[in-house]
Formats: structure tokens, sequence, C-alpha cells
């Protein structure tokens, strides 16, 4: 080789190296800010409820406050959680602020005083309103738990901690069980269980455990071990790492839904499609919580410095890669909604080609980890990472008015108007995955 084409060679690849190190900077950078300017300084103060407490709950698709503020603890305290990292992660102290204003709400209004445990549902006042088979969830009150380490974390109230332990010895007195393991999620205001009975329709969750409320249930233990690490908490956040990672996650790669108390798997395959359709809730592939869970279990292995870490590491990559192979938009990016595996056919089929933020969101965090853990694996995450950010920037945020739609544009354009918080929608998944992307592209530089 001539020493002309030597230093040729060698200038190309410091040209690729430099290009790449620029790529990568300005890619940190537009999530810095997409997380920051693009979302949640979209979101607060402006949901800072200033006459009763808490957090609105309705945002309209242009920022404005909405007409419906019934109040419940999941968006409540996810707020709580987004402005104490959002404070820990910039040192502003206006994030601090907004946290606090949301933490008063959960202690004074959102914990029963005379029961225990915290209500669902309040009114915009922060009155109880009753609600049939659910005044009291185990994912309720796993996001309080969740949100108070973080606020206590980012603050030092103690308060917050002591709180949060509570609501933990809350869920060991009511919601465990010491028989299968696991919590049952539907519990009575007094914190009674609720079994299934025959004045439950055949479409009801009521009185089964679930993998939702598992895998928050996980994440809320894993943050508050961060902090406040005892053994009961570590044998509690143990067993919920392996009846996830070994039971409700099958043979086949992804997780199911719904179980009996013994943790037999709710399904409907040997029935017709019309049936399975009509309780498609209760039982199909959801590929969004597949690639979440990957990241939660991976968070809770770590913490609890456990010796099979890449056992888990294993678990999480097949799961990926069965929603990439079966739940993936080969035209124009994102994760579906939802798949399933009929009794007829050995392959699944996508029933629900709708594509919500949140999946969008948790799989742009998974995805990067496991292309940094995986970086030469034929699947090539990276290359799956950049379509995801590429298909969340052209469907999901909205360009307009900054937040994120709710439904991706490309097969819900109707949706462009519809409200851009509500009960069920607040800030949570996609400020987590844009400050988590941003961070592991730091060390692709």
């Amino acid at each position: 080789m001539s020493r002309k084409i030597l230093l040729i060679m060698l200038w190309l690849v410091c040209v690729i190296s430099v290009n790449a190190q620029q790529i990568s900077k300005k890619m940190v950078h537009k999530f810095d800010r997409s997380a920051r300017q693009e979302l949640i300084d979209k979101w607060y103060p402006l949901a800072l409820d200033r006459d009763y407490g808490g957090y609105y709950s309705d945002i309209t698709y242009n920022f404005n406050i909405g007409k419906h503020h019934d109040k419940m603890i999941v968006t409540q305290s996810r707020q709580v959680w987004v402005n104490s990292k959002a404070y820990a992660d910039h040192g502003k102290e206006k994030y601090l602020n907004y946290a606090e204003h949301g933490f008063q709400f959960l202690k004074t209004k959102m914990w029963d005083k005379e029961f225990g445990g915290f209500y669902n549902l309040v009114s915009r006042e922060g009155n109880p309103i009753p609600q049939p088979n659910e005044a009291k969830t185990a994912y309720g009150n796993a996001f309080a738990i969740y949100a108070l380490a973080a606020y206590y974390e980012a603050s030092g109230n103690i308060e917050a901690l002591q709180l949060a332990q509570k609501t933990f010895q809350w869920l060991e007195k009511h919601s465990h069980d010491p028989k299968y393991k696991g919590y049952f999620q539907h519990m009575e205001r007094e914190g009674m269980p609720i079994e299934r009975s025959e004045k439950n329709p055949s479409t009801s969750d009521v009185g089964y455990k679930d993998q939702n409320s598992s895998i928050h249930l996980l994440e809320a233990f894993t943050e508050l071990y961060k902090v406040s690490p005892n053994p009961l908490l570590k044998e509690r956040l143990t067993e919920l790492f392996l009846l996830i990672r070994d039971t409700i996650i099958n043979k086949d790669h992804y997780m199911n839904l719904f179980f009996e108390p013994d943790w037999t798997p709710v399904s409907f395959k040997k029935n017709s499609r019309e049936y399975i359709a009509q309780h498609y809730y209760l039982d199909h592939v959801s590929f969004g919580h597949d690639v979440e869970t990957a990241y939660l279990l991976l968070e809770a292995s770590k913490v609890l410095k456990r010796d099979d870490l890449e056992k888990t590491w294993t678990t999480g990559k097949k799961m990926v890669d069965h929603s990439l192979r079966n739940g993936w938009d080969i035209e124009k990016g994102g994760f579906y909604d939802g798949g399933y595996y009929f009794e007829s056919s050995d392959s699944l089929e996508v029933v629900n080609l709708d594509k919500n933020w949140w999946a969008q969101a948790e799989g742009l965090n998974t995805l990067l980890l496991m292309a940094q853990k995986y970086p030469d694996d034929p699947m090539n995450y990276y290359g799956y990472f950049e379509k995801l950010w590429d298909y969340t920037n052209k469907y999901i945020m909205d360009d307009r008015y900054g937040g994120w739609y709710e439904w991706g544009l490309d097969t819900r354009p109707e949706t462009k108007d519809d409200l851009k918080g509500h009960i069920w929608k607040t800030t949570y998944h996609n400020f987590r995955a844009l400050i988590n992307c941003r961070d592991q592209l730091k060390n692709f530089e």
C-alpha cells in the first residue's frame, strides 16, 4: 500500500469519526431540547392548579387548560416524578417547586386518612370519587411510591420518604398475595382485594392479576430501593423481578396480560375471532409493554446487583426482537399497538394498527439500550432507533404547538386536535425516554 493511499484512508477515518461525533452532539442537544423546551416547559407551570392544588388533567392540543379535571393518582404522581427528575437533571428551582406543589396534593388530598392507601380518583377539589371495584389500586399506589421516592431524592423532604414507606406497608398488608406471590390490583376503600365473581362481565379485568400493575410495582419498588433499601423491600422487589422475568414473560418471548390468582394466564385463543376481539383488552400481545418491560427489568436487576444480569439482558433482547419482527411497521416505522396468535395460524397477526405515544417513547429508550449492549447484532438496533426517532418526529411530536400527540398521525390523523393531556396522558413516558436517550447518546460520541 502506497503512503498516499494510507494517508487518504487515515483522513477518511478521521472525517468519519469527526462527523459521527458532530451528529451525536446534535442528537444529544435535540433530545435535551425536546425534553425541556418542547415538552415539560410547555406543560409547567401551565398545568399547576393554583386554586385547588395538584395538576390540571385536561390540556388542549394548543396548550390551554381544558374542561375536565377529576384527578387520578396515576397522573398526579407521574407529574411529581417528572418535575422531581427535571430538578435533579437541571437544578432549576422552579421544577422542584412544581414537584412540591404536586406532593402537597398527594399528601393532603389523595391519601386516605382513615383507611390508608391512595384514592384512585378525586374531584378537582380533592374529594374522593367512589368507583365501583377500584376505590384503590395497586397500580395507582405504585405510582405514588414512584413519585414520592423521586421527590424525596430531589428535595430531601423526609415526609415524602415516610409516606412512600407507609404506602409500601399498606400494599404489603392489603395487596400482596403471600400464597401465590405478586399483588392483587383492585381493592375496596378499606383495602380488601376484590375477587372475581359472576357479577363481573367477561371483558372486565376485576379480580385478575396483571402484567401492567406488576411491572409498575417493579418500577416503583426499584425507585424506592435506590433511596431507602431494606430487607422486606428487597424481598418484594426480587419477588416481582423473578415473577415478571420467569413467569409473566412466556416461552414465546412476550408477556401475557392477565392471570388467575395462581398466575394461570387468561386466554381466549380457543374462541372465535369475534369473541377474541371483544376481549382484546384482556388478551393480546402488547408490543409497547414488552419493550418497556425489557428496560424496567434491567433497571431492577442493576439496583438489586443481581449476578444473573446477562440472563435478564437475554430475556429483554428476545422480547425486543419479538416486537421488532412482529409489531414494527416496516413501511413508516413505529410500534403497532397489538397483535394476536390465533389458533389457526403459526404466525402473529397485527390486530391493532394504531401507534400510541407511550410505546414509541419506551421503544426509543429500549432500542438505544440494546444498541449499546449489542452493537454488532444483525437486528441493527441503532438503525431501528433512528427510524423510530424519525417516525416520532414526523407523526407523534407536534411541530405546531409542542408536546406529543396521543396517536401517530399516520394511522389516526383525525386526532391531531385531540387533548395533549388528560387523565391517562401526561409527561412521564416521553420525558423519561428523552432524557434517558440523551444520556445514552453521550456514550456514542
